[in-house]
């Protein structure tokens, strides 16, 4: 265990080439903080492996970048949820939006989202730890009379 992941733009730029050419370092900095309230960045994160916690890392700020920032010149998405249903004649957009963030809807927005769902599953899973079984004398020290 121990340390923290620091978030390096290029790095993240090279990995994500898409979103850096519309996400200058700042920005990119502000996501990445917002990303650390979805995966530990502590010392003492379930996430041990500082490569694997740097990878979900990424990749939750690039889903987070995808949401929030202007991509290509284009604003972000004013639509939240998912998109219910759709038409082409009149152009017709329903959106959907029951479910509260940090479930797996709200990750399955965007390629990265998804990425980091399915690479963070196996520290969702249950984990149960053993704890120590009382010896309990149920007539005290001194025995049954």
């Amino acid at each position: 265990m121990g340390g923290t992941v620091v978030f390096n733009y290029a790095t993240w730029a090279v990995r994500y080439p898409e979103l850096a050419v519309s996400v200058a370092q700042p920005l990119a900095q502000e996501f990445f903080n917002e990303a650390q309230m979805y995966c530990d960045n502590t010392p003492t994160s379930i996430v041990c492996d500082l490569t694997q916690r740097t990878t979900l890392l990424s990749m939750m700020t690039a889903h987070i970048a995808a949401l929030n920032a202007p991509i290509g010149g284009q604003p972000a998405s004013p639509l939240v949820g998912r998109i219910s249903s759709a038409s082409e004649g009149s152009v017709s957009v329903q959106t959907q939006n029951d479910y509260p963030p940090g479930t797996v809807q709200w990750f399955q927005q965007t390629k990265y989202g998804s990425a980091f769902w399915a690479t963070s599953a196996q520290f969702r899973s249950m984990q149960y730890v053993a704890g120590r079984v009382p010896a309990a004398n149920p007539w005290g020290r001194f025995g049954p009379r």
